[in-house]
């Protein structure tokens, strides 16, 4: 009797032991997907900012839009007046939404990097690009691309995005209208105080930027469903 019980005991050990491995496994994969899909999507958005939008002063809307007025303004590096505009952001995430500040932070703070890493490459936007209009919407495709494949896997780059939620939360409006209101705004007061941002062509890109997020945030991604079951069981 007592052999049957030290078995039964080193079987149940055996199921814990290879559970608490499986669980590992899976957190690893997890965090693994997440930081492939965080250097991927900062790797188009800096191509995006650099290659197709700073060579002829272009803007987009958000906190991006923001942080490329004060570039053609004041010389600041895109990145990190993309850092700099989201603090307080995420300072109200902190209190107040604080899964926005844990999904958001990483991204964020890669994409401020990438974004200023791949600056010089805005040499090459300008010798080989001459169209305004289509350098927006190619502009427009990978930053969208970048965002929309965080988005996807619940990865935020921070932005006003989260403002125009909570306004649209309090007026009782939709959150797409609000967010889409934001970026109009911030585009037109670009334009005015940057007299070389020509107006049309910058709300070329705010769409192609919508559109594309739009296209892979809608799109089922099994993977990802499968990651997020695995990581609230190993949670």
């Amino acid at each position: 009797m007592q052999s049957a019980f030290s078995w039964i005991r080193i079987k149940i050990c055996n199921v814990q032991a290879y559970t608490s491995k499986k669980h590992e496994i899976g957190g690893v994969l997890i965090f693994v997907q997440r930081a492939i899909i965080i250097l991927i999507g900062s790797l188009l958005v800096g191509i995006g900012v650099n290659v197709f939008l700073v060579p002829f002063e272009l803007l987009d809307g958000g906190a991006l839009g923001i942080s490329l007025i004060f570039h053609y303004v004041s010389d600041v590096k895109v990145g990190m007046a993309l850092l700099l505009v989201n603090i307080p952001i995420f300072i109200g995430a902190w209190f107040f939404y604080r899964s926005f500040f844990y999904n958001g932070i990483h991204g964020l703070l890669f994409s401020s990097l990438m974004i200023d890493f791949l600056y010089p490459i805005h040499i090459f936007g300008k010798s080989v690009l001459t169209i305004p209009l289509v350098s927006a919407a190619l502009g427009g495709i990978f930053i969208g691309a970048g965002v929309g494949m965080m988005l996807r896997n619940e990865i935020s780059v921070g932005g006003t995005d989260l403002l125009a939620q909570m306004f649209a939360r309090r007026m009782k409006l939709n959150p797409g209208y609000v967010i889409f209101s934001f970026d109009i705004l911030i585009v037109t007061i670009g334009s005015i105080l940057i007299s070389s941002t020509q107006l049309f062509v910058s709300y070329t890109t705010v769409f192609f930027v919508g559109v594309t997020i739009s296209l892979l945030v809608s799109t089922p991604n099994k993977h990802t469903i499968a990651f997020d079951k695995a990581s609230d069981r190993y949670a």
